[in-house]
């Protein structure tokens, strides 16, 4: 296993990253996405100049993605094959699962937003609702806040949540290391603007190449925990349309679950922008935005039960 632990304990830490998650939520100081966000625009405004832009983002990307997986994974490698040494271990693999996890942060950003709406509290929901999305929302409605909220959680049960799970059961703390860290730059670079059309081309397409088998994955698993007819149909003929090759499954297979209609209309920038469809069904209220938290966290759940599942039966047949 890549991750050179043995399932069992994989299992275990996978479990232990998610309930730090779930305890601690993330760090209220000190947070090192915002560390690493800062160093970011510092190396970009150095290198995004001049000539050669695109060699210039790829070696921006190696830079800043490569030390700490590398880091960690030569730590993990210099432990004593002991039990002392497995213990450190696990505990480090548990904690760069947690540093890479977002499923509570995806709860505390999003259910304010329904509580807000709930309680006729426009201005705070939209406010609440521009801290988690770039379209514009000063003007925005209740059911556009929901569907703008509804989509950001479905996208982001794969890029928050799955996608770091994947890859850790994939190659343990290095592996979900570089994950987070490929998909804060995507986030911060992956734009067709003038700015970043060359930069962060590389950033762009290494986010796809690292979220294309989670991507579907969580699609999945949203079509088993929803209405699995729509959510197969969306996915299968809507996906294709939508500008991003893995946000279009996750998103078209969410909405199809959920029995939505989203995508369509948005506003960037003060210009409304027509974007496919999304699902079937009727348009997003706010009640969804708990639906939809639900789906991410069923789909979250689903998935450690199958990743113990798989250790036992690894375990079993070793022996």
């Amino acid at each position: 296993m890549l991750s050179g632990l043995p399932a069992w304990l994989l299992a275990l830490c996978l479990l232990a990253g998610v309930a730090l998650d779930a305890w601690w939520g993330e760090p209220r100081r000190w947070h090192p996405l915002v560390g690493f966000g800062w160093l970011a625009q510092r190396l970009e405004a150095q290198l995004n100049r001049g000539g050669a832009r695109l060699w210039r983002g790829a070696l921006a990307w190696a830079l800043l993605v490569a030390p700490a997986p590398l880091a960690l994974a030569a730590l993990l490698a210099a432990l004593p094959d002991s039990a002392s040494g497995w213990a450190l271990a696990a505990g480090l693999h548990a904690l760069a699962l947690y540093a890479a996890l977002g499923l509570r942060s995806l709860a505390e950003h999003t259910r304010p937003i329904a509580r807000a709406l709930a309680a006729g509290r426009l201005d705070e929901a939209r406010q609440r609702t521009g801290w988690i999305v770039s379209r514009d929302t000063a003007h925005a409605s209740p059911d556009e806040l929901a569907k703008a909220t509804v989509e950001s959680l479905l996208e982001n049960g794969n890029d928050a949540v799955f996608g770091a799970l994947f890859c850790f059961m994939l190659a343990g703390g290095p592996g979900v290391l570089a994950f987070r860290l490929a998909n804060t730059l995507d986030a911060m670079w992956g734009y067709r603007s003038p700015r970043f059309n060359l930069f962060g081309r590389c950033a762009a397409r290494l986010d796809d190449v690292f979220n294309y088998l989670p991507a579907r994955l969580t699609a999945l698993s949203y079509a088993l925990l929803g209405e699995r007819q729509r959510a197969w149909r969306s996915w299968r003929t809507q996906a294709p349309a939508w500008p991003s090759p893995n946000a279009g499954p996750v998103m078209a297979a969410g909405a199809g679950a959920l029995g939505l209609s989203l995508g369509g209309a948005a506003r960037y920038d003060g210009i409304d922008e027509i974007r496919p469809p999304l699902g079937e069904g009727r348009p997003a209220a706010p009640a969804d935005i708990e639906r939809a938290w639900r789906l991410v966290r069923g789909s979250c759940l689903l998935w450690l039960a199958l990743a113990v599942l798989a250790a036992a039966s690894w375990e079993w047949a070793c022996r």
